[in-house]
């Protein structure tokens, strides 16, 4: 059987946690930062875990990181 391969997207966009959450960059960040609140650009910070509907779908394109 040959292997399954990983989406190469979703290897650049996305880390699997050792307890296997998906980590995520947050949205909202990459241009407009003018009509944003400061507290939002402050809460976007870093990165994001994702919510369980998504991380199963992200964990579908990413076969072997679970």
């Amino acid at each position: 059987m040959p292997k399954m391969k990983t989406k190469s997207s979703a290897k650049k966009r996305f880390k699997v946690t050792a307890t296997g959450k998906v980590l995520a960059g947050q949205a909202g960040k990459r241009h407009g930062m003018i009509k944003r609140t400061r507290k939002f650009i402050r809460d976007a910070r870093g990165t994001t875990t994702l919510s369980a509907p998504d991380a199963k779908i992200v964990k579908g394109f990413m076969p072997y990181d679970r």
